[in-house]
């Protein structure tokens, strides 16, 4: 039940979650797989472990940057071709909207929650995505001209030779699209969906 010590060096942990190692542990499958903070609650019981739902959420805030960085170490590198597009999500009754990628594999590259949909978040995205992973060498997005627009910015003052090629297709968007409603279904069933500063944290984590 243990989260492996060489996915996380025990000494980044918090003091508290040392004691009490099943804090890490929840946090993963909470990521990992459809399982809201509820689910959680009632697995440890099951186990002799008793920890609230809303402890997990407070240590879902705190160990996410930190499982972040310790997964994107040990992640394979992803491919240079890329599939781009968002998606609108429901938090707190106001639309907020997540941006997200994957390789030609389905491979993840990254993903961002934004409150707006505009060239300025969809360049928020790839300068992201791009700071961690390099830059592609080709990007696939649907028919969208803010995503357009983010594009031909990082192509400004570039060498023509050098410009990330830009590719429109709704049907080889396909994938990521697919991926989107996955994302959804599981946000629909996390306790906690109506926090939008939570969601941004929870889903900047590979999953």
């Amino acid at each position: 039940m243990v989260l492996p010590d060489h996915v996380i060096d025990p000494k980044s942990l918090p003091a508290p979650a040392l004691s009490h190692r099943c804090y890490p542990q929840c946090v993963r499958w909470y990521l990992a797989y459809a399982l809201s903070l509820r689910n959680l609650e009632e697995m440890m019981a099951e186990r002799g472990v008793i920890v609230d739902h809303s402890t997990l959420h407070r240590w879902l805030i705190r160990l996410v940057p930190l499982l972040d960085k310790a997964f994107r170490r040990h992640n394979r590198s992803v491919g240079r071709r890329w599939r781009m597009d968002e998606t609108d999500i429901k938090v707190k009754g106001q639309w907020k909207y997540l941006y997200r990628a994957v390789d030609s594999t389905g491979q993840t590259i990254d993903f961002l929650l934004t409150a707006k949909r505009d060239a300025a978040a969809a360049l928020r995205f790839f300068r992201k995505a791009i700071r961690h992973h390099g830059e592609p060498e080709m990007v696939t997005i649907d028919k969208s001209g803010t995503n357009t627009a983010a594009l031909a910015t990082l192509n400004a003052d570039k060498p023509e030779e050098e410009n990330i090629t830009i590719r429109q297709s709704k049907y080889l968007n396909n994938l990521v699209e697919q991926d989107h409603r996955n994302i959804k279904r599981r946000i629909r069933r996390c306790w906690g969906s109506n926090r939008f500063a939570g969601h941004r944290r929870s889903w900047s984590a590979p999953n």
